[in-house]
């Protein structure tokens, strides 16, 4: 789960438990920053029946201590296999995720707007926080383009491609009198 090579230091110094990020050198350290980059594997989720997430997702980012405040970034970035949902066409989507937050020891008053994230003594777990905020990012509708046209509902061809020829669906509305015009003449 955890990019674990030795030649990238963090890995060893700050993030021995796949993703668990202990802050404590930097806690108490205004100016000092820590970055992290580790891999996830998310390829157990099911979204919509399908798994679109077979590579690995990578993560990185920075915990700074601004002014005795702890700010954490990350981007979470992969490619998706995904399947156009009007025309069936599988294509791959890049996806990144970005999640900020601030990091507090406890919660004394919880009205501020920016998104707060509790140390659990003195660490946090960064890998569970970007697992979160790349589902949560996840889009629910997948084209392959903004005027994907989709199958013909008849014949399901892909009318990307272009015209099935089907004869065009008559409107429901005017049915009354096309029954109308069928209909024999009377002498």
């Amino acid at each position: 789960m955890f990019d674990k090579r030795a030649d990238i230091p963090y890995n060893n110094q700050c993030c021995p438990d796949a993703g668990v990020l202990d802050v404590r050198p930097i806690l108490y350290a205004p100016g000092q920053s820590m970055s992290f980059r580790l891999s996830l594997d998310l390829s157990d989720l099911d979204f919509a029946g399908q798994r679109p997430i077979t590579r690995p997702v990578e993560v990185s980012g920075t915990v700074r201590n601004r002014a005795g405040v702890l700010s954490l970034e990350l981007s979470a970035d992969t490619t998706l296999d995904a399947t156009c949902d009007r025309c069936g066409k599988p294509l791959q989507v890049p996806k990144s995720t970005e999640f900020h937050c601030v990091l507090v020891e406890s919660l004394e008053n919880d009205d501020d707007n920016e998104e707060l994230v509790l140390l659990q003594d003195g660490q946090v777990d960064a890998g569970e926080l970007a697992r979160t905020a790349f589902v949560l990012g996840m889009d629910t509708k997948t084209l392959c383009s903004e005027d994907c046209k989709g199958l013909c509902p008849r014949c399901g061809a892909n009318l990307n491609e272009g015209p099935c020829g089907c004869a065009p669906e008559p409107d429901p509305r005017w049915a009354a009198l096309a029954s109308l015009l069928d209909a024999p003449e009377e002498s």
